[in-house]
């Protein structure tokens, strides 16, 4: 009798334990669809308890990872990215996309010997997809590092030489290295590779507003939009350069930028020249807290921009919050003291970012 209760014991166990491993599985594959589809949302921060939960007991554990991965990228925490990522190269998936966040990773914790060669293997699967290519410039330029910009673009071209995106681009870089008089091909190029496209659109109003020429920025950026172009970043340049202008709020044009730099903060609320601009719009229209909300975004984006700082004490100081006034005015004469270092050092190396693009992901 005992060995039979033993064996049924045994048995009831089993069963406990199967049905266990069973509703573990069921509940890891919820888990990772709703950190996919967080993910897929742009949702990142909500998505990584999710990814953490599935990892490890999912059929699809690539998916699991390569999308934690992803939102550690887009959260500001690379350096959890990077592990999962080797551990996904040394697993049968060194692919283009394994490779392409490798490198944007690389990139934002300054390891830029790796992230070009992360850049290359991805490359060497995937040489024609100019996505490749964009994306990791997109991630130099979020940390300002223009002259690694300048190789990831010099790739991209040697592959894709028509590409009007890569052109501008390159365009971007030279003109932030202090070689505009070099940019203005980039940016004809393209304009002449895609003529009538948004790119062509952004790249005649980047340039005018690289050289001053506001009138014909807004001009450029407006003819762009009314032809059903709108695209956050010809968004933001119309709103910057309306601004330029020196529009006051009771002219029909302010209520034209904020229409436009309201989209493109709904679009991309990650790139910082939006929020930025934005927040100088809400601050010349007298609305200081909303301006405070949009230059705390942009100064959480970019902690070292100091137009963020600059624009913040000001409204700081209308909200009547003196001391946060102040000590965004020390951090940025911090600011200004480090890259006038940086320029005694290096001098012409590079110029402060005309804004920054947000940093993409796949």
């Amino acid at each position: 009798m005992e060995v039979g209760r033993l064996a049924t014991l045994a048995t009831l166990i089993f069963c406990f334990c199967a049905v266990a491993d069973a509703q573990l599985a069921v509940d890891a594959e919820f888990e990772l669809r709703t950190g996919t589809s967080f993910t897929s949302q742009g949702r990142f921060s909500e998505a990584i308890p999710h990814l953490l939960a599935a990892r490890g007991h999912v059929a699809n554990e690539y998916a699991a990872s390569f999308n934690l991965a992803l939102c550690y990228v887009a959260t500001g925490a690379p350096q959890r990215a990077i592990p999962i990522l080797d551990e996904l190269r040394g697993t049968n998936h060194d692919n283009a996309d394994v490779n392409n966040l490798l490198a944007q990773a690389y990139i934002a914790v300054a390891r830029d010997d790796d992230a070009f060669q992360a850049l290359q293997r991805a490359a060497s699967m995937t040489p024609s997809s100019e996505k490749l290519y964009m994306f990791i410039a997109d991630a130099c330029m979020h940390k300002q590092n223009y002259a690694l910009g300048m190789k990831v673009v010099e790739l991209g071209l040697k592959n894709l030489p028509n590409s009007s995106q890569l052109h501008f681009e390159r365009g971007m870089f030279l003109s932030l290295l202090d070689r505009f008089d070099d940019a203005r091909q980039d940016f004809d190029l393209a304009r002449k590779l895609s003529p009538n496209s948004e790119i062509a659109y952004i790249a005649g109003a980047q340039e005018a507003m690289f050289e001053g020429k506001v009138v014909e920025a807004v001009r450029s950026s407006r003819e762009g939009i009314s032809k059903g172009h709108h695209n956050f970043l010809l968004l933001t340049l119309f709103g910057e350069a309306l601004l330029r202008s020196g529009i006051t709020p009771d002219q029909k044009e302010f209520d034209e930028a904020r229409q436009a730099l309201e989209t493109a903060v709904a679009e991309r609320p990650n790139y910082v020249s939006s929020q930025l601009a934005l927040g100088k719009l809400y601050l010349l229209d007298g609305r200081s807290a909303d301006a405070i909300t949009r230059l705390e975004t942009a100064r959480n984006l970019s902690p070292n921009n100091p137009t963020a700082y600059s624009q913040l004490a000001a409204a700081y100081r209308k909200q009547g919050e003196l001391q946060k006034a102040q000590d965004a005015l020390a951090t940025l004469a911090k600011l200004n003291e480090a890259q006038a270092e940086k320029i005694r050092s290096t001098p012409g190396e590079r110029k402060a970012g005309y804004g920054e693009a947000a940093p993409r992901t796949q």
